[in-house]
């Protein structure tokens, strides 16, 4: 019995020595009451709110100065680019007055070396020997691609391929008659002379129909409604534009075409003479040289090599 009591005086004490400690730590500051650890979570808070609001306010700060340098690295960039686009376009500007200055210069070397002008349009060869067509300030307009051009008559020029063959093209350089043809003239009065394969010659449209057969040896352009031809023989005659032989091939040479009327012919003594459009004599043929009309005068050569005015109304003024 006096056992047991020892053994429970003994839990007794020992349950007892905590509950000692505890109100000695109190009474030592150790154990916190109610009231100060309320007052110690509000001070935790507080600080944690405090913290929070630094770290809130540190990282605006960071995201502020982030966004500003990015702003400045924008700006930079968008500096550079319009500098780098103001550099590129006086570029282009100084690039297009030095293409300016020597088109200006081309096309005054043009104007130097073309043809006559012909309406619009002159002929012009390139330092290559083709030929093409410039307008009156000398720029080219019709590319130099042609081994050989005739000047514009009639809004159609001849040219001549690589393969050797004629056509014509119109003033925009377009081909409206294909090259087919062994040689071409210009067309006067509607009408061109061209030769064909077999040699002979004859006359197209503008639309490149044939409308008088190739059976000439040679032709000139028709003038005045007549055009001179020349048959198998090597005589010399006129033709009208339906191809009526007007004047018979009987000339040993004649004048390429009619002018006011009437056209110089040589017979077959070497002299030379006028007829008109019927083939009558005007003038016999009895002078060493006969020169075409012109302002309603022309002029005979005899064989002294003197000059004389011949007038239309047949007069000659010795």
């Amino acid at each position: 019995m006096k056992a047991i009591i020892k053994v429970m005086l003994a839990v007794f004490v020992l349950s007892m020595v905590p509950m000692v400690q505890a109100a000695a730590q109190v009474e030592q500051g150790h154990i916190e009451s109610p009231a100060q650890r309320q007052a110690r979570l509000k001070r935790e808070a507080e600080a944690k709110k405090k913290k929070e609001q630094q770290e809130a306010a540190a990282r605006r700060q960071r995201e502020q100065e982030a966004r500003e340098q990015a702003a400045r690295e924008q700006a930079a960039r968008e500096q550079a680019a319009r500098e780098q686009a103001a550099r590129e376009q006086a570029a282009r500007e100084q690039a297009a007055r030095e293409q300016a200055a020597r088109e200006q210069a081309e096309c005054k070397a043009r104007l130097r070396s073309c043809d006559i002008f012909h309406g619009d349009l002159a002929r012009y060869k390139d330092a290559n020997g083709k030929h093409g067509f410039i307008d009156k300030t000398g720029k080219l307009v019709i590319p130099c691609q042609w081994k050989y051009a005739l000047p514009f008559y009639g809004w159609l020029a001849a040219v001549q391929d690589d393969n050797l063959k004629y056509g014509y093209i119109d003033e925009t350089g377009k081909v409206v008659i294909p090259c087919k043809w062994k040689d071409a003239g210009d067309f006067h009065e509607d009408l061109a002379e061209v030769l064909d394969d077999n040699g002979k010659w004859g006359f197209i449209d503008k639309t490149g129909k044939v409308v008088l057969p190739c059976k000439w040896k040679d032709t000139e352009a028709f003038h005045e409604g007549l055009a001179r031809v020349m048959d198998d023989n090597g005589r010399y005659g006129y033709i009208d534009k339906t191809g009526k032989v007007i004047i018979p091939c009987k000339w040993k040479f004649a004048e390429m075409h009619f002018s006011e009327g009437l056209a110089p012919v040589q017979d077959d003594n070497d002299m030379w003479g006028y007829i008109d459009k019927t083939g009558k004599l005007f003038l016999p043929c009895k002078w060493k040289y006969a020169f075409p009309f012109n302002d309603g005068i022309g002029s005979v050569m005899d064989y002294n090599d003197i000059v004389h005015i011949v007038f239309k109304t047949g007069e000659i003024l010795e």
